[in-house]
């Protein structure tokens, strides 16, 4: 029972940092010459993009694991949570600068999603696999 405590717990964490990280992709464009006078300007390095990407990659993969091993034994969340990935690796490394602003939050809103989808399937799950 305490595996699946932590997989709602990360569930809501993942939902919250990927919304938050949808968020923050769609907004950085906007502010971009606005954060340096903020002293927000650390947001819109590189590196921490990629650090808010990979952990949400292990966060989003270890919920989905934990859920799915003592729980629903779906994988639809884990093709939702990897499609999330796909759009916003295409959206950073594509090279298609156009298409950033777009393809990262909608990634990132899937990812949520995917957390959402697991959290809802663990929910109306009756049994516990061993």
């Amino acid at each position: 029972m305490q595996t699946l405590k932590t997989s709602a717990t990360l569930d809501r964490i993942g939902m919250t940092a990927s919304t938050l990280c949808a968020i923050h992709c769609a907004l950085v464009p906007v502010f971009l010459t606005a954060l340096p006078l903020i002293g927000l300007e650390f947001l819109t390095n590189q590196w921490v993009e990629i650090s808010m990407i990979l952990l949400s990659v292990v966060l989003g993969t270890l919920s989905l694991s934990l859920s799915y091993r003592k729980q629903h034994r779906k994988l639809l969340p884990f093709l939702v949570l990897f499609t999330g990935f796909i759009l916003i690796g295409a959206g950073h490394f594509s090279g298609m600068e156009i298409l950033e602003p777009i393809l990262i939050p909608l990634g990132g809103l899937i990812v949520a999603g995917a957390h959402l989808l697991n959290w809802k399937l663990n929910k109306v799950c009756t049994h516990v696999h061993k």
